[in-house]
């Protein structure tokens, strides 16, 4: 049964096929927290101003159109929800306001916050809403971005990227509660490349000297983690290669990917890194960008 007095699994729900994939995702995810499923629409129509027009008779009053359009939706969503996950406890909200600012502000007090990588706005060939974006970029808990209807098998792995930065600690704190809950290996994802010099005149003794102090890196990041979370398989996987390129590859056959916000060398401001950013717009599986 869910425990209504824990912080909430927050989803997004717009009225496209792109939040239904979201809910029955996050359905699944609030009930392996012991937790409830609260569904949240913003209405951003309430905000507009509708003059009076004594010569056009509505058949009832704008705002009241939208609020019973919200319902629907949210009834609807509330019983895919339910149906995924006989027995979860769902809650439905509206509230006025732009959909990034409302689940923002939803952020504060949500384990986590969950939305399709498209909405009703989304432009044709937009392969990420500017709604997941801004939420990965501006939210205060992890945010789980869904492209699609659930693909992989139930064990499939869990995949997050280690950097050594103060993002990726997050990242991997969310990455083994995420495997830890599914019972599933976590792939540990490290890369690294030259920055002295093209990679043609690397001799081979410095590949296998950088190949293996990266390794062992990794290994030593990893181990505390390892330690923490003793049920959990952990597989590390070092290449000469960019993160974004690696970690989509291991997405091909995963379940979630984790990454931090921003990584080691993100530029001062720029609240999402461009491997997040990549990852959003291509990955075949759910992302999680850890906060």
């Amino acid at each position: 049964m869910s425990n209504p007095g824990s912080k909430p699994v927050v989803a997004g729900v717009d009225g496209s096929s792109s939040a239904i994939h979201a809910v029955r995702w996050a359905a699944a995810e609030a009930r392996r927290r012991n937790t409830y499923l609260r569904l949240v629409f913003a209405d951003v129509f309430s905000m507009v101003f509708i003059p009076d027009m004594p010569a056009v008779a509505l058949p009832e009053p704008y705002t009241t159109a939208v609020r019973r359009q919200a319902e629907r939706w949210l009834e609807q969503a509330k019983d895919v929800a339910e149906a995924a996950m006989d027995g979860l406890a769902v809650r439905t909200e509206v509230h006025v306001g732009q959909a990034a600012t409302v689940l923002i502000r939803q952020s504060l007090e949500a384990q986590l916050v969950v939305v399709g990588s498209r909405g009703l706005g989304a432009l044709t060939g937009l392969i990420v809403g500017s709604v997941a974006v801004a939420l990965s970029a501006h939210g205060h808990c992890p945010v789980a971005v869904i492209p699609g209807p659930e693909t992989a098998l139930p064990d499939a792995p869990a995949v997050v990227g280690v950097d050594g930065s103060s993002a990726g600690e997050k990242a991997l704190t969310t990455a083994f509660e995420s495997a830890s809950r599914r019972g599933v290996v976590l792939r540990a994802v490290h890369t690294w490349h030259s920055v002295s010099g093209d990679k043609a005149w690397w001799t081979e003794g410095d590949w296998e000297t950088a190949q293996t102090d990266e390794e062992r890196w990794l290994a030593e990041q990893l181990a505390g983690w390892c330690a923490k979370y003793p049920e959990v398989e952990v597989r590390r996987y070092v290449s000469y290669d960019r993160p974004a390129r690696a970690l989509l590859e291991h997405a091909q056959h995963a379940q979630i990917v984790v990454v931090g916000a921003r990584g080691r060398g993100g530029f001062t401001g720029l609240l999402l890194g461009s491997t997040s950013q990549q990852l959003l717009h291509h990955s075949p599986c759910p992302v999680v960008v850890a906060r």
